[in-house]
């Protein structure tokens, strides 16, 4: 199933922000806690300040002076989308400490809540509330906080080294220990950033909405919207000539009727050759007029027909095929030319099975046979039948070869298979279709158009529909002309083993450049 493009572009300029929005507000960011260090300075690095004096003569509760004096802002947060409660903290149940905030190499001489994000959360910090310090570790309570909330912890602390003759001015990072249950990921609380512009998130989102938006325009202006729909015929139109080319025709002929149930379509395969005769008198007999009737041919008609017109249709892969019972799946050029002389009797010359060989042919008038002819015989004739069952020579046919001749590409196929030793050729996709026979390889090389393309399978047509004269563009001859060169029938000519001649790099003359 095709799917247009813009339709694409629409889904995922839909679906893309709604999964980023459940993910970010319903999953990952559902409950969640953070903090910042908003400062972490020393007195030194305040010694411009106009309470810096001050500042040095901090001392502590037994008057003794801080050593290295430093100050820590920490700021506690509910960066989530939904609230906390005091039961979600993860500890356990009788702890009244939510959140641990450690400072390596400092010892903590004094903190105050300095700001709350509402006047509530100030019970939060009660005597009984846990809030407390002990040498370098201050314990945060358990504060219920609605979504948005946080609060401010303001610390003084000295350093815990000996002093070396002049002040310490840097500590490590405080380490914030805590969690939710339920929370994202582990649930542990999380260090956030200030935000003061447009986070990454959201540049991308709109980057990304962007991007579909100018797709979709792109999309609409090269959009070829001058190709008209299928155009529905009505009447009457015969389809005849190859038999190797029926099954597509037959394929393709339903399916049109289908789509335009007022068109009746009948495919009378006889051979190419016939065919062209036949649509060539009916152009004679009709006048003027072009008489509905297309002929398919395996390859170019043959000269005298000059009002009749061709148009490439597609490029037909051809193989041999073997019965089972003759013991060879591959054979080469002069070994197929050796055969068809009456050179080689039996397969066992060709180191198969001790079985004769029994060829057999299609009619002189097959497109198909004069495929093999022209591609695998050098131009060569093939010998005319001695055999009528293609087992035993009729009449005077003497002791060589037993040859004989089918007038249908289906009548081929079964007599090779029922025929011990029998040796044909076929249109590819009749002939992989079938189980009781084998294809043949030719030089080492399957059937393929890649092969043919290189030039290394040699066994191949160009398959070209006729019509008497130009048929007018709204007749059924012409729609259904179109309608075999369109998608619909690409694809079942593909179906059937062959290519349509778009497929080829030189689509005009439908043939391996």
């Amino acid at each position: 199933m095709n799917v247009p493009w813009e339709i694409t572009l629409a889904v995922l300029g839909l679906v893309v922000p709604v999964v980023a929005a459940l993910y970010e507000f319903a999953f990952n960011g559902r409950k969640r806690l953070g903090y910042r260090v908003q400062m972490d300075t020393t007195v030194t690095d305040l010694v411009h300040s106009e309470y810096a004096g001050a500042l040095q003569q901090l001392r502590m509760q037994d008057g003794r002076a801080l050593v290295d004096p430093s100050f820590v802002l920490l700021r506690v947060e509910n960066n989530g989308v939904t609230n906390i409660d005091t039961g979600d903290y993860a500890r356990l149940d009788h702890d009244r400490v939510g959140i641990t905030v450690e400072f390596p190499g400092r010892k903590v001489a004094g903190m105050v809540v300095t700001e709350v994000s509402a006047d509530f959360l100030r019970d939060s910090f009660g005597p009984e509330s846990g809030l407390r310090f002990d040498a370098g570790t201050i314990y945060l309570p358990r504060v219920p906080m609605n979504r948005g909330a946080h609060y401010k912890v303001l610390a003084a602390l000295e350093s815990t080294s000996e002093p070396t003759g002049g002040r310490r001015t840097e500590f490590d990072d405080p380490r914030v220990s805590g969690g939710i249950k339920g929370g994202v990921g582990s649930g542990q609380i999380r260090e956030t950033q200030s935000r003061t512009g447009t986070s990454r998130a959201a540049v991308a989102m709109v980057l990304f909405l962007a991007a579909v938006i100018t797709a979709q325009l792109v999309v609409s202006l090269t959009k070829d919207t001058t190709a008209a729909p299928l155009d529905c015929a009505s009447g009457t139109l015969t389809l005849s000539g190859s038999t190797a080319f029926a099954p597509v025709l037959r394929e393709a002929s339903a399916a049109y009727h289908r789509t335009c149930p007022k068109a009746a379509i009948t495919v009378t395969p006889d051979t190419s050759g016939v065919g062209v005769d036949d649509l060539d008198a009916a152009g004679r007999k009709e006048g003027a007029g072009t008489p509905p009737i297309i002929a398919f041919s395996d390859g170019p008609k043959d000269s005298g027909h000059p009002q009749v017109l061709q148009r490439p249709m597609g490029f037909l892969l051809f193989t041999l095929v073997v019965n089972k019972d003759a013991g060879v799946q591959d054979l080469g050029v002069d070994d197929i030319r050796r055969l068809y002389a009456g050179k080689i009797t039996n397969w066992r010359q060709l180191r198969g099975d001790d079985v004769p060989v029994r060829l057999v042919s299609r009619d002189s008038g097959s497109g198909t046979r004069r495929a093999f002819e022209t591609r695998l015989l050098g131009g060569a004739l093939e010998p005319g039948e001695n055999s009528s069952d293609c087992e035993t020579p009729s009449g005077t046919g003497g002791t060589g070869v037993i040859r004989c001749r089918r007038s249908t590409t289906d009548a081929l196929l079964d007599t090779v298979a029922a025929t011990p030793g029998a040796l044909g050729y076929s249109e590819l996709g009749s002939a992989s279709a079938r189980h009781d026979l084998l294809t043949v390889r030719i030089g080492g090389q399957p059937a393929s158009l890649a092969a043919a393309d290189s030039h290394a399978y040699p066994f191949w047509a160009t398959e070209y529909a006729y019509t008497y004269g130009e048929p007018p563009a709204q007749s059924l001859t012409a729609s259904f002309l179109r309608y075999l060169t369109d998608q619909v029938g690409q694809d079942i000519i593909r179906a059937h083993g062959d290519r349509p001649c778009a497929d080829l790099a030189n689509p005009v003359v439908c043939r391996p450049s």
